[in-house]
C-alpha cells in the first residue's frame, strides 16, 4: 500500500462509514486511484460464462451502486466489475445509520436496503461506460413492489443492452421477503421471467444468480437443481450472512448483512459444496482480502472471485497485489492457467 493511500484510508476510517464510502468514490473519480488497468498473464487470463477476463479478480456489487465510477474502476486492476443493485424505481433504502465497521474483525455490517438512483439513471450511465472492461449489473427489487420477481426482469429489459452480464440478487438480507425467492417454486418462476427478458434482448447476455451463505444443505441442493434447469450461466456464492458468531466491538450485534473476513470460511464451504451440485461456473465471494484467500476460493471450486469489504481495510491498490500474488501461487504449484486450479482443493472444504 502506498503511503498516500494509507493516509487516506486512516482519515476515511475516522468518519461515518457511509460518508467515507462516498468520498472514496469521489477520490477515484478525481484520479486518485490506480490507472494501470488489470494485471494479466497467460496464467491469469480465463473465460467464465463466455466472458473473457484478463484476471479472475472482480469487484462485487455494492461498491459502485449507481455506476458513477466506471471509468476510474476500469483502471483499478479488476478483471471484471459488477455495479448495482439497480431497482426499477429510485429508492432511498433503509434509515441511516446503516453501515458499520467492525475494524477488529476486518468486517462490515450493512442494512442499506437497495438504495439506488433507479434503473433509468443507471442505464444512462451504463450507456456511456468505457469499452473494454467486463461490466455487469446486479438486479434488485423495490422494497414496496407488489411483485418483486417481475422487478428483476424489468431492470434487465431496461439495462441489459449496456452490460456484459446481469446478476439476479435474491440473497440480500435487507429487503423484506427477498430471500424467500430462493425457494424452489419462487426461484424457478423468477428465473423463467428473467430468462424470457434476456431472450428478448438484441444481444442476450449471461445471467448469474447470487445466493446467500445461510442456506441449509437441502436448500442449497434445491437452489442448484433450479439453477441447473434454468439456463443461467453462473452462480455467485455468496452474499452477506446473518451469522454473528465470534464478532468483536460495539457494532457486532447490528442488524443487516455481515461481510468481510468472518465470512471467508462459511462462504468458501458453501462454494465447495455447491460445486459438487452443479457444473455451472461459480464466482466465489466473501472474505477475499489476499492472494492466498483468492487462491483458496478458486481451489475450492470458484472460477473467479469478487471482493469489496477488503477494500475498506486494504485500499484499492490491493487488487493489483492480489492479481500478482495469485499469479505467483499458480506458478508455484505448477498450474499453466487459473482454470486448471479450479476445484483442485475442494476436498479441503467439504
Amino acid at each position: 500500500m502506498k503511503l498516500l493511500e494509507q493516509i487516506g484510508l486512516t482519515a476515511l476510517r475516522r468518519i461515518d462509514p457511509e460518508k467515507a464510502h462516498g468520498l472514496a468514490l469521489d477520490a477515484l473519480n478525481l484520479g486518485l486511484g490506480p490507472r494501470g488497468g488489470a494485471y494479466t498473464t497467460a496464467r491469469l487470463q480465463t473465460t467464465v460464462a463466455g466472458l473473457d477476463l484478463p484476471n479472475p479478480i472482480g469487484l462485487a456489487a455494492g461498491f459502485d451502486k449507481n455506476a458513477t465510477a466506471l471509468d476510474a474502476l476500469a483502471k483499478s486492476g479488476f478483471g471484471f466489475i459488477e455495479v448495482g443493485a439497480a431497482t426499477p424505481r429510485p429508492q432511498p433504502g433503509n434509515p441511516k445509520p446503516r453501515l458499520f465497521r467492525l475494524t477488529q474483525d476486518k468486517a462490515a455490517i450493512n442494512r442499506f436496503g437497495f438504495n439506488n438512483d433507479g434503473m433509468d439513471e443507471i442505464a444512462d450511465r451504463l450507456s456511456r461506460r468505457p469499452q473494454g472492461p467486463i461490466v455487469g449489473l446486479n438486479l434488485g427489487a423495490n422494497k414496496d413492489s407488489a411483485d418483486k420477481a417481475v422487478d428483476f426482469a424489468t431492470v434487465l429489459t431496461r439495462c441489459g443492452a449496456f452490460v456484459d452480464f446481469a446478476t439476479v440478487n435474491v440473497s440480500s438480507p435487507n429487503t423484506e421477503k427477498l430471500r424467500d425467492l430462493q425457494g424452489r417454486a419462487a426461484l424457478s418462476a423468477l428465473l423463467a421471467g428473467v430468462m424470457e427478458a434476456r431472450a428478448a434482448l438484441a444481444q442476450p447476455i449471461p445471467i448469474f444468480l447470487k445466493i446467500a451463505p445461510d442456506l441449509t444443505g437441502d436448500e442449497l441442493a434445491e437452489v442448484a437443481e433450479v439453477a441447473n434447469a434454468s439456463g443461467i450461466a453462473a452462480i455467485i456464492a455468496t452474499n452477506t450472512t446473518l451469522d454473528r458468531d465470534g464478532l468483536h466491538g460495539p457494532h457486532k450485534s447490528e442488524s443487516g448483512g455481515l461481510s468481510g473476513q468472518p465470512l471467508f470460511e462459511k462462504s468458501t464451504r458453501v462454494l465447495a459444496q455447491l460445486s459438487t451440485l452443479t457444473d455451472l461456473p461459480i464466482i466465489g465471494v466473501g472474505g477475499v482480502g489476499s492472494a492466498e484467500q483468492a487462491y483458496q476460493k478458486i481451489r475450492a471450486g470458484g472460477s473467479a472471485v469478487q471482493l469489496y469489504t477488503a477494500l475498506v481495510y486494504g485500499g484499492i491498490s490491493m487488487v493489483d497485489d492480489i492479481a500478482r500474488g495469485l499469479d505467483e501461487l499458480l506458478a508455484r504449484d505448477g498450474f499453466a492457467n487459473v482454470a486448471d486450479a479450479v476445484g483442485s482443493g475442494r476436498s479441503d472444504w467439504l
